[in-house]
């Protein structure tokens, strides 16, 4: 499998910065397989993400960034990063009894459409276990009792330390994280809900939405911040339903949005797609 890198830019519009940024790395050898750019209009700051073979490439992941820092970097205020593919994302996947998300992304990693490190599975219910020993992942019990969070809590950073982890997953995990570990894992926690919020909240959505008589359902994906469900959104998708739609077959229809939406939005993740531009993201597709 060829090996590349991918760089990601964030920094204020100006002219030259593609030149620039081509520029550098034609002059290290790279042969740019991918380049996508984009220009908020109403911040003025320009995104980028593009892609380069190494092979033939001149400059290591040791030497690049002080040399793109003080060639290009510096001269336009970037904040950028470097990624490169032969380090997958070590990720981990919370859950709780819903299992359609967690099931759908363990094949989607197993037939390799995912190019993750999944290295742990973390339920509060012990449902999950048979998928996971199913698929070889180490599996965590951690049960979420009566005045317990805290504690149990602390038992997933702990767990989520000892793995080094880069990304977490809620596949309908239904417990709210605190600030303290959402701020630990800053832009690196995607979770999916429905796409009823906020007129239908609460246990039962669906059902809600069924009485209501609503003719769109769909499902969101967003990175998680320390206001519940209002975090960036990295994907939606939103599916036509009639009169003729039972509730279960909203319920189904719903699931099946909420895997694709979370499928996708981990993968865009994973091969360095998104870039955040304030409470909205830059997905280059």
């Amino acid at each position: 499998m060829r090996q590349s890198a991918i760089l990601l830019i964030n920094c204020p519009d100006a002219k030259g910065l593609v030149a620039s940024v081509s520029g550098f790395l034609y002059e290290h050898g790279a042969n740019i397989l991918s380049a996508d750019e984009h220009r908020d209009d109403a911040s003025e700051r320009f995104f980028m993400r593009i892609e380069w073979d190494v092979a033939d490439f001149r400059l290591d992941p040791a030497a690049f960034p002080a040399a793109f820092e003080s060639q290009v970097a510096r001269r336009f205020g970037m904040d950028w990063r470097v990624e490169y593919s032969q380090r997958p994302m070590r990720v981990a996947v919370f859950v709780s009894k819903y299992l359609h998300c967690l099931a759908d992304l363990l094949y989607r990693h197993q037939t390799g459409e995912l190019a993750a490190d999944i290295r742990l599975i973390v339920s509060n219910h012990e449902d999950a276990r048979r998928h996971a020993e199913f698929h070889g992942i180490p599996f965590e019990y951690v049960p979420v009792g009566p005045g317990g969070k805290a504690e149990a809590e602390a038992r997933a950073l702990k767990l989520l330390d000892e793995q080094e982890i880069d990304l977490v997953v809620l596949a309908r995990y239904m417990q709210v994280l605190s600030p303290e570990f959402v701020e630990r894992y800053e832009g690196r926690v995607i979770n999916v809900h429905h796409s009823f919020l906020p007129a239908f909240s609460g246990a039962k959505p669906y059902h809600a939405a069924f009485a209501r008589g609503v003719k769109l359902i769909g499902a969101t994906a967003h990175y998680v911040t320390e206001i519940l469900d209002d975090g960036p959104i990295i994907d939606q998708e939103v599916i036509r339903v009639s009169h003729r739609d039972q509730l279960e077959e909203l319920i189904q229809k719903g699931r099946d949005a909420e895997r694709m939406v979370l499928s996708r939005a981990v993968r865009w993740h994973l091969e360095h797609r998104v870039l955040l531009c304030g409470r909205k993201t830059v997905v280059f597709e």
